[in-house]
């Protein structure tokens, strides 16, 4: 992940599940009793808490409640939790502008109420623009259809308006309508004063802030569309859609930006001399992302439901770039993993486990037949993904040795979170990137010349007491131990997203019974939908991992047996997100994020100009 990659990836955090729609109306009209009871003064408090309900708080529930259905039936998608949350920010922005208008008419006295009444004109024409923006943003209406479903709390608060402030006197001539619907002996004095002309301000200004955020919105895609051809609202709801309501829309917008790849699938297996599967390393050269269980993001947990044996799916060497686009794509690569999986040919030797170390990356493998379980890590030092042509590479240079199949591991385990420009992304060209394909090379040299002894295989594995919260995923931990001529060398996987840290030194410290021992994660997203990072260590305590890590390490020895294995690999034609264009998608993202708000600035007090132009032209 790189410096702008992680910006985008820590806008997570500005995310959040929507809350039930009952509770979202219940909180609106306690916040709308609380503001009758300080905005009116009649003699009773239960009376301006009531009234405060009826005028505040009506439209919000109206709003709450009609605006999903209209929503829908112009073919947009506003869930009522959606709907509610969005009346009740709308009223809190009311009540924010009609509470300043409050404070500067008692330090300006001369302003009078008729200041507050234009406040309320401004409140009610922003709530409106901005339930437009929300209605464009997520059920991706045009302007004009965004107007039905985004005018619905603005006109309830007017018509509520016009009756209670005695303005339909004046509009309507039937008698009888006059008497049904002209209530104002019945309001509160703060509320009387309306006139026609007002509503016809705010009709105006309503139209103008409507104008402002068509082209803010406007503004804002243009990038979008001339760096990815697509638009940014299809980001926005798909990504709020994914994040609160589960939905698999920004799937769609991946698969518009998507390239077609080509990537190796590596499997080895190791199984019992009765020909029962103990366990099964799959390793596809994509990225398990982007987030949750968006693409390749739950990778890991489907690779362990296909295998017989106990499965480890850890980390390739591939970055972000390599994200598959849909969820459908995982198929494709484990109906890949299922046909090297049956072209395997199994033996029953295999070298020790052998570590060396070249400038920052340090390797250890060991070869079963002709083929090599290859794992590298640059801890201590702090990395992130490595580049899939970086890992092409060093596979190749590994082969030099008389090696056949390789599967090359990126440890992914010490990381120093998403703070810095430089997070540890391994390039091609980089020093870390000729560290890795010279150690390979050595590493392969030395397996392809050791010699081979009976392989003995132990397993364990622990769901752990942890969640997705925690940084833990639905694999727990799981320990492989290898052992040839009495020197046992054990594989830890953990269903995280990297580690803190020092957090694999300290767990290696307390591994005791074998002679190497490596630690690596499975890098899986269903972690990352809780924060960007969230990687193992942060929530949970040293000390309790390591224990449980050590425990797991004694219980694999304690289950070795004779065994044989074998690895095979196929290429696998997926969508991906392609070369450059998750660097493309996050640069543009950032941008939009960065120079959105000054622009926002900006339309906010050109309306607001204008607004003040419209009060003066209506006044005159």
């Amino acid at each position: 992940m790189t410096a702008t990659q992680g910006n985008l990836a820590s806008l997570s955090r500005f995310i959040f599940r929507a809350p039930n729609w009952y509770s979202s109306l219940v909180f609106a009209l306690c916040i709308a009793a609380i503001t009758g009871v300080a905005a009116f003064d009649s003699r009773f408090v239960l009376d301006d808490a009531w009234q405060g309900v009826f005028f505040i708080g009506i439209p919000t529930v109206v709003a709450g409640a009609v605006t999903p259905w209209v929503d829908r039936q112009l073919g947009g998608q506003l869930t009522p939790n959606h709907a509610s949350l969005l009346a009740l920010l709308c009223e809190v922005i009311t009540i924010a502008i009609l509470t300043v208008a409050g404070v500067v008419v008692l330090l300006v006295p001369q302003l009078g109420q008729n200041f507050v009444f234009d406040a309320l004109i401004v409140a009610l024409a922003s709530i409106f623009a901005f339930r437009i923006l929300i209605m464009m943003a997520i059920s991706r209406h045009s302007l004009l259809r965004a107007v039905v479903p985004a005018s619905v709390q603005t006109v309830t608060a007017a018509v509520l308006l016009a009756i209670y402030s005695g303005t339909t006197a004046f509009i309507l001539e039937d008698p009888m309508l006059q008497e049904l619907l002209a209530r104002a002996e019945q309001a509160p004095p703060e509320i009387q004063g309306f006139i026609p002309a007002d509503f016809v301000v705010l009709a105006v200004i309503c139209a103008i802030y409507g104008l402002a955020v068509w082209l803010f919105l406007v503004a804002i895609d243009q990038p979008w569309r001339r760096s990815l051809g697509v638009s940014a609202l299809d980001f926005l709801r798909g990504f709020v859609g994914h994040i609160a309501e589960g939905t698999r829309e920004l799937e769609e917008f991946f698969e518009e930006i998507g390239e077609e790849a080509i990537v190796p699938v590596t499997v080895l297996s190791v199984r019992r001399l009765d020909g029962e599967e103990k366990a099964r390393f799959v390793l596809p050269m994509i990225h398990p992302g982007p987030m949750g269980e968006i693409g390749g993001g739950n990778l890991p947990k489907r690779v362990a439901a296909d295998a017989e044996g106990l499965a480890f799916p850890p980390h390739a060497t591939a970055g972000h770039d390599f994200n598959l686009v849909t969820e459908r794509e995982v198929d494709t690569i484990l109906s890949t993993a299922q046909d090297a999986y049956d072209r395997i040919e199994y033996d029953t030797e295999a070298t020790v486990g052998r570590r060396i170390t070249e400038g920052e990356a340090t390797l250890i493998g060991q070869s079963f037949g002709d083929d090599a379980l290859i794992v590298t890590t640059y801890a201590p030092g702090c990395a992130d993904d490595v580049d899939y042509a970086v890992g092409l590479s060093a596979m190749s240079e590994a082969r030099t040795g008389g090696i056949d199949d390789v599967l090359l591991v990126d440890a992914h385990n010490c990381n120093d979170g998403l703070e810095g420009e430089d997070l540890g992304h391994v390039v091609p060209g980089s020093q870390r990137s000729f560290d890795m394909i010279y150690g390979a090379g050595r590493l392969g040299d030395i397996l392809g010349d050791s010699q081979r002894g009976d392989l003995r295989c132990g397993v364990a594995w622990d769901e752990t007491p942890w969640e997705p919260e925690d940084g833990i995923g639905p694999l727990g931990i799981r320990v492989c131990v290898f052992e040839v001529a009495d020197h046992r060398t054990a594989y830890v996987l953990i269903d995280g997203n990297n580690m803190e840290p020092g957090l694999r030194a300290d767990v290696i410290d307390t591994i005791e019974g074998v002679d190497a021992v490596e630690v690596m994660t499975s890098d899986t997203h269903i972690v990352n939908t809780v924060e960007a990072e969230n990687q193992v260590g942060q929530a949970i305590p040293d000390a309790e991992l390591s224990a449980l890590v050590a425990d797991l390490v004694d219980r694999a020895v304690a289950d070795l047996e004779p065994v044989e294995a074998g690895m095979a690999s196929e290429r696998a034609e997926v969508t991906v997100f392609g070369n450059d264009r998750t660097e493309t998608l996050a640069s543009t993202a950032n941008a939009m994020v960065s120079l959105g708000g000054a622009l926002a600035a900006a339309f906010i007090l050109a309306v607001m100009a204008v607004s003040i132009l419209v009060f003066v032209v209506a006044g005159l």
